[in-house]
């Protein structure tokens, strides 16, 4: 039986680092594979309540989906299939090694830009909702 988690969390601005990650043609290209779509190019920031991290961290715990590098010297990346506010998407967990945000920065992406499909900006909540 799969378990259903619900975040609620605001929107941040991030390093503007993800633009880079999403428009990688390996990362694109096993998003269409592995997610159904090709990602916007950026990610958006969500950041989520302490209480909520635990929470995050196990669904993260689990295997996901990953996006394995042709080139050795990237590391492997995994992402793990939510609804953002009925927006099919996908939280982005970089490895640890490389990750730019803390525990509380949950980074996602979409086919589209999330802001505009959901006219929303930064300070506004979201919900997003993952089935493990």
């Amino acid at each position: 039986m799969n378990d259903k988690l619900t975040v609620t969390g605001k929107i941040v601005s991030g390093e503007k680092k993800g633009a880079f990650f999403t428009q990688l043609d390996w990362v694109r290209d096993q998003c269409q594979e592995k997610l159904g779509f090709r990602p916007f190019p950026g990610t958006l920031n969500l950041e989520i309540d302490a209480a909520k991290i635990p929470h995050v961290e196990a669904l993260l715990n689990k295997s996901g989906i990953e996006l394995v590098p042709p080139d050795p010297s990237f590391c492997v990346g995994h992402v793990y299939p939510v609804s953002i506010m009925g927006v099919s998407g996908a939280i982005v967990a970089p490895a640890e090694d490389v990750r730019v945000h803390g525990k509380n920065i949950i980074e996602l992406i979409a086919p589209a830009c999330l802001k505009d499909a959901m006219d929303a900006d930064d300070g506004d909540e979201i919900m997003l909702v993952a089935e493990y």
